[in-house]
């Protein structure tokens, strides 16, 4: 690893100010569970790394019936698991989170983190960047092994898959992210938080290198409404899901007055699907309709030659992620 200068300011004002206004040269620690291992890769190479584990009002986790669920940027996955009233009202995310089987990541890893944590490509990891380009230009994902990138989104020049657990479930809960910056804060959905770099000085999220994400609001649920994570992955200890399905419906009299379907780990950002949704609304979900709209979601998905697979494992998170959230609403 490099040599680097550590600071650890109290306040969100004293971070930004520490950070650099262009990418490289500073780097947010949080839980540094992502952080860490790319410095000690060599893949980034901060001259300052500033730690926000230190400001307290990027802490903590609260509930209210009419403000909703307020996650902040350093609450680590596992007060996110302990907190009951989460638990209660967006089972979703808790899904989403259970899925990080290892308790070591769950006890130092942030949801801010988590949101902004890098690709897992492994062109990206070995250090051949976000577009993963031999010297010549030409795309080492589509003339190499791309087993795990994008069947959704990749039209080029990103093939990448969005690593994040919780952003599906928070997209398909309707969540906004608060960002700190020089000019002050702003808001953002996390739906639209999340970007297709096009060039390799860009970063894959709606975020200055002089910002920092401060907390993640929840709008309360519904009446009605029901959710669900599902995932598809190689095994049960800790791994990168193939494929994952949020989804959360509003249901009235049995029928779907609305719905989110939201999949993860099948494109550069997360990938909401109106038409899943479309072959929701108005129906009451049984077999066949969610197996339609699991169909849905996946028409335009397309190979890169050995992923293919993972289509057909998409479906399967959609179709169960809409039989869980149902099943287990009725409960």
């Amino acid at each position: 690893m490099r040599a680097f200068e550590y600071v650890s300011p109290t306040t969100k004002e004293q971070a930004v100010a520490l950070l650099a206004s262009k990418w490289g040269e500073t780097e947010v620690l949080a839980g540094g569970t992502d952080l860490l291992a790319l410095m000690k890769d060599d893949v980034v190479r901060p001259r300052r790394v500033v730690n926000i584990k230190e400001i307290a009002e990027l802490r903590g986790i609260s509930f209210s019936p009419r403000a909703g669920l307020r996650l902040g940027a350093t609450a680590t996955l596992e007060e996110l698991l302990a907190h009951p009233d989460v638990a209660r009202h967006y089972p979703a995310l808790v899904q989403a989170a259970l899925g990080i089987t290892s308790p070591q990541i769950r006890n130092m890893g942030t949801i801010g983190g988590d949101l902004c944590q890098r690709p897992r490509c492994w062109y990206f990891r070995a250090g051949f960047g976000l577009l993963a380009r031999d010297e010549t230009g030409r795309s080492l994902v589509l003339e190499g092994d791309n087993r795990y990138h994008a069947i959704l989104g990749n039209e080029g020049p990103a093939y990448f898959v969005n690593p994040s657990s919780l952003a599906p479930a928070l997209i398909a809960y309707g969540a906004r992210l608060r960002i700190f910056g020089p000019r002050g804060t702003r808001e953002v959905p996390v739906e639209r938080f999340f970007r297709i770099p096009q060039t390799e000085a860009e970063r894959e999220y709606d975020l200055q290198p002089n910002e920092i994400v401060t907390e993640v609001l929840v709008p309360p649920p519904p009446a009605g409404m029901v959710s669900a994570t599902y995932e598809v992955r190689h095994r049960e200890a800790l791994d990168w899901p193939l494929a994952t399905a949020s989804v959360a419906l509003v249901l009235d009299g049995g029928r779907v007055r609305s719905a989110r379907v939201v999949l993860g780990q099948v494109a550069p950002i997360p990938w909401p699907s109106p038409e899943a949704e479309r072959a929701l609304v108005g129906k009451t979900v049984t077999t066949e309709v969610a197996q339609a709209a699991a169909d849905a979601a996946l028409q335009k998905a397309r190979s890169l030659g050995k992923n293919g697979y993972k289509i057909q494992l998409a479906r399967v998170a959609v179709r169960r992620a809409i039989e869980r959230a149902v099943q287990e609403g009725a409960r």
